[in-house]
């Protein structure tokens, strides 16, 4: 799973733009400028129980085109406390998607004349200062941080495992003889059955008995962890937004290529790849990894965004726009929100939006310090 999404020469996400209308799928902030905006009220709302720090590190983890960062400092800009606070870490590993970011975040590097002065980039949506990053790991330390991670979790690699007679085994990809792929099981313990047991810990036997199949994202537990130990030793909190359940996942890998489900081997690396989020294995290894923060969630993105006002703030774009900006938003707003195909609908049945709001869901993880993050009181 790993390969197939971020190979260096032939990973999906590494050559392509493969968000929006044009591309494999559509997320929420390609649907609506008002997401973004929301995450914005709820950093910015996070920013003041942190005690309002004059710098602050604004991560986020696979930030696609940027739309999201872009429509988040947009709608905060006119708030310069926080803008000004705000250095920002953008963790994404595709040199494609770095440019698109750059380019929506409206970038400027500037050249110092100075040899030994790093140049820094700019962007001029709030006069805020951008850097790139592989990994969480090269983010600098040491300073209060605000971490979202929007359908990130989703595509990272997970690890399957089958009952059989002989206990669970890892469900591993081998080449047949025609030289295409399929799956095996493997004959003996694997690696990840370490986490497979972390898994079982934490579920209740009830819920262990029915299941044939179990999905663990290690690669989740530990990013998790290290957020958790980050958030507990230098302030701050992360936010986290994902397709997913509250409990066990058992078979949920899929393939999605140009908006329609596609078979996980048909030429892999053209399609993207992604799973259930376990919210409560991230709940887990938050709290296991640090004493000093709490979590809150999941709750629903409709329950999250409307909590957070979205409802006022489609009324207050809807009352200066053309009608077809306010078709727009009106669908946006029922994607984010709605459940299920939207009522008003009149175009395409192929068309109609299909609301994202119970299927997602969101989830907070904080500095004990702070409190509670709204909107989870």
């Amino acid at each position: 799973m790993e390969e197939v999404l971020t190979n260096p020469k032939a990973g999906f996400y590494i050559n392509r733009d493969v968000f929006g209308a044009e591309g494999d799928f559509i997320t929420s902030p390609e649907v609506s400028q008002m997401f973004g905006e929301m995450v914005g009220v709820w950093a910015m709302c996070l920013w003041e129980q942190m005690g309002q720090p004059n710098r602050v590190n604004l991560v986020e983890l696979g930030p696609g085109r940027g739309t999201l960062m872009a429509d988040l400092l947009r709608g905060a800009s006119k708030f310069k406390n926080f803008t000004e606070s705000l250095h920002i870490h953008l963790v994404e590993c595709s040199p494609t998607l770095q440019k698109l970011q750059h380019h929506n975040l409206k970038c400027m590097d500037e050249n110092n004349a100075n040899d030994n002065v790093e140049e820094r980039t700019i962007s001029s949506l709030a006069g805020t200062p951008v850097s790139w990053h592989a990994a969480l790991e090269q983010v600098p330390s040491g300073f209060p941080t605000i971490i979202v991670a929007h359908e990130f979790y989703d595509a990272l690699p997970v690890h399957q495992f089958q009952k059989t007679t002989r206990g669970w085994c890892e469900k591993l990809v081998d080449i047949a003889e025609d030289s295409s792929f399929r799956f095996v099981l493997s004959p003996q313990p694997t690696p990840a059955t370490l986490f497979l047991l972390q898994r079982c810990k934490w579920a209740a036997d009830k819920e262990l008995e029915k299941l044939e199949h179990i999905e663990v994202c290690a690669k989740a537990m530990e990013l998790t962890g290290a957020m958790a130990k980050r958030i507990g030793s230098d302030g701050g909190g992360a936010l986290i937004i994902d397709y997913g359940l509250n409990g066990v996942v058992t078979d949920s890998l899929q393939a999605i290529r140009k908006h329609k489900f596609v078979d996980l081997f048909d030429n892999p690396g053209s399609a993207d790849l992604s799973a259930y989020v376990d919210f409560a294995s991230i709940s887990h290894s938050a709290e296991e990894a640090s004493e000093r923060v709490s979590v809150h969630g999941p709750m629903t993105q409709s329950q999250f965004l409307g909590s957070l006002g979205i409802n006022f703030r489609v009324e207050s774009l809807l009352q200066n726009c053309t009608e077809e900006q306010a078709e727009s938003l009106r669908t946006g707003y029922w994607s984010l929100v709605g459940e299920g195909e939207a009522p008003f609908w009149e175009g395409p049945d192929e068309q109609a939006p299909i609301g994202m709001g119970t299927r997602y869901l969101a989830m907070a993880i904080v500095n004990k310090n702070q409190g509670v993050p709204v909107p989870f009181e």
